[in-house]
């Protein structure tokens, strides 16, 4: 995020775009991330080379049942708006899973 402070986005709810209720919602919850990485992995290391991030969103729900922090009061624990995100930061920072989700343009 920019100079602006993930508080004063809370503050000022200048939530307004999908990539900054994304990177809110990851500062308040990142085990989120951390957890998707490891199922991500644990499918890799299983021989499989194509996985679909709504799949492990899914698995995701079920399993924790955790209660997370969203700023922009969607009303979901886990916003399906955030999924393209996770894929693509997931692919981003560990190059050995590059190209394991299919990702379209983003269009918001």
């Amino acid at each position: 995020m920019s100079d602006t402070t993930l508080l004063d986005l809370i503050e000022t709810e200048h939530l307004d775009s999908i990539q900054t209720r994304f990177e809110a919602f990851h500062a308040l919850n990142p085990w989120v991330y951390r957890r998707l990485v490891e199922m991500t992995y644990d499918l890799v290391n299983r021989g499989h080379h194509r996985i679909g991030i709504a799949m492990l969103f899914e698995v995701l729900r079920w399993q924790t049942m955790m209660t997370t922090t969203d700023p922009s009061h969607s009303g979901f624990k886990l916003n399906n708006d955030y999924r393209s995100r996770y894929a693509r930061k997931i692919m981003a920072d560990h190059p050995a899973l590059a190209g394991v989700f299919e990702t379209r343009g983003l269009t918001a």
